[in-house]
């Protein structure tokens, strides 16, 4: 205690120490958040100065966090062992989620912190128990009572409230300033012109993890996205003229199926699987072959985005990651819009919570007039399993077509969860084997998909079916990573549009985001030639 008071004695200079031990622990501890071989990968080319630039740019970072710690303590050795914990442990979670998903921490994985804790099967966290809470907590709050009772503060004697209120404001204040819209604007041209680059791999390993999370955040909250949507929203008029040009016809039906990681095993080797719906659908498609991956294993709402808007991930810039915690800003680009002002019906169905990705409040900004959720389903987990089986939402499909204004052309988008992971024992009767298990469930989305063109295939309407796997499942006991991550595509006349006699084609390659506009211009309701 005598040798902590002593050093205490000269209150600038040990918290300028403590905040240089900081910062020198950070630079050596930000490296591995990334495998080595990943960060080779992932080096670019720069000059010494530009390696001095980066590394002074986690400086402002590091200082940040180093004083929220000092704000709430006044503690210069406090604050440097928090400022620490807090790089490391981003460092980890950054680690755990490369493992894991083959991404480091991204900014706007913080929007989805509650959902972990609330969804955990879904992000793969059941270890996230009463255990895990006691060792966290107890190590926060301990360590932070140690020092609280051993370490002398410095807050100062004479003005304590106005050195409470300084203290307090530095941290604050420019994170407020952030909101006001002509400071965070400039903030984000420094930050872009800082990065140079989102590539978030190649970022992390220049900046660290949280130094990128927070520029990658500067500039998702200061960019300008009306000049943005404004060349997006180019030409939508025509667009619209376009669809709207089929008045004397029969209303067409659209049924888009995105399937949970949905990946045809003998695309990558497997031999043995049989998924006879498929192949029927190889034989009848207008197109069909293997999607190129917005992101391998995950985040599906990236894919649908990237689907529904046509719009590649460059195009939407730091919204990319999470394109509908800003889905009004598109709301007038994206192709469900266009089908509405055309009028068209509009339906997105998927038989999970609706607040998961926001999506309660995104689907209706991206031009759907209604929605069929979880709670239109019938669903005890504890009976039914984790997920909605697709044959139940094929039924509940079936069910909304049946009830379709037969003179109304729609869209009916539908976003299944059967074959999500994790895949352990107690998802299919009798088996343990992820990958066994993994089967059966692929036999089951294909025996739901046999059961819903059956059905289609009966109405006297013009109906496209477009059915696609979202992502490449998480299944490491086949592969980490998949040797090929592209999942596959149909899109299929059915009803009064198979009497148009396609011909069997060569599979193809396709990107989800032209997936719409293929689609449309194969039923031949969009003629304009993008190829």
């Amino acid at each position: 205690m005598v040798m902590l008071e002593g050093l205490h004695g000269h209150p600038v200079a040990l918290t300028a120490a403590c905040f240089a031990v900081s910062a020198l622990a950070v630079y050596l501890t930000d490296p591995f958040a990334m495998p080595r071989s990943v960060r080779r990968e992932s080096r670019i080319e720069r000059t010494p100065s530009r390696v001095a630039l980066e590394l002074a740019a986690r400086l402002p970072i590091i200082l940040f966090v180093f004083s929220i710690f000092f704000a709430i303590s006044w503690r210069p050795l406090y604050c440097a062992a928090g400022t620490i914990s807090f790089f490391v442990i981003f460092t980890g979670i950054s680690r755990a989620k490369f493992i894991f998903i083959r991404e480091p921490l991204v900014f706007s994985d913080i929007a989805l912190v509650m959902d972990v804790f609330k969804y955990k099967t879904i992000f793969y966290a059941t270890r996230l128990n009463i255990l895990f809470w006691i060792a966290a907590l107890s190590y926060v709050f301990g360590v932070s009572a140690l020092f609280m009772i051993f370490e002398p503060h410095l807050l100062p004697a004479r003005f304590g409230f106005f050195w409470i209120v300084v203290g307090i404001s530095a941290p604050l204040l420019p994170v407020i300033l952030l909101f006001v819209r002509p400071v965070g604007q400039a903030a984000a041209w420094i930050a872009e012109h800082l990065l140079r680059t989102l590539n978030v791999r190649v970022n992390t390993v220049r900046f660290g993890t949280f130094a990128t999370v927070a520029y990658h955040f500067m500039i998702w909250l200061g960019m300008r996205r009306e000049a943005i949507v404004a060349e997006l929203a180019h030409g939508i008029q025509n667009v619209l003229q376009e669809l709207r040009g089929h008045e004397e016809e029969d209303a067409p039906l659209i049924v888009i199926w995105q399937s949970e990681s949905f990946l045809d095993l003998r695309n990558v080797g497997d031999r043995d699987l049989e998924l006879p719906t498929i192949d029927v659908l190889k034989k009848r498609a207008a197109q069909w072959g293997r999607m190129s991956s917005v992101f391998e294993g995950g985040y599906t709402l990236r894919t649908e985005f990237s689907v529904l808007s046509g719009l590649q991930p460059e195009d939407v810039h730091a919204d990319a990651s999470y394109p509908y915690l800003r889905a009004a800003h598109y709301s007038d680009v994206v192709w469900p819009s266009k089908l509405r002002k055309a009028g068209w019906l509009t339906h997105f169905i998927h038989p999970y919570d609706s607040a998961f990705f926001h999506r309660n409040k995104a689907m209706p900004l991206l031009g759907f007039s209604e929605m069929t959720m979880l709670d239109a389903f019938d669903h005890v987990p504890e009976r039914d399993g984790p997920y909605v089986s697709d044959m139940r939402l094929t039924e509940k499909v079936l069910e909304i077509t049946a009830a379709l204004d037969h003179d109304r052309p729609a869209l009916l988008f539908v976003a299944s969860m059967a074959n999500h992971g994790p895949w352990g024992p107690g998802r299919c009767e009798g088996m343990t084997d992820s990958v066994e298990i993994y089967r059966e469930l692929l036999r089951r989305a294909d025996a739901a998909l046999g059961r819903l063109v059956e059905e289609l295939d009966k109405l006297d309407r013009p109906v496209w079916l477009t059915f696609y796997g979202d992502h490449a499942p998480l299944l490491k006991r086949f592969a980490d990573p998949f040797p090929d991550p592209r999942t596959d595509y149909f899109i299929v006349p059915l009803g009064g549009a198979s009497e148009d006699g396609h011909k069997p084609t060569r599979a193809r390659v396709e990107a989800p985001w032209n997936l719409f506009e293929t689609l449309l211009w194969h039923s031949h309701l969009y003629k304009e030639q993008f190829r």
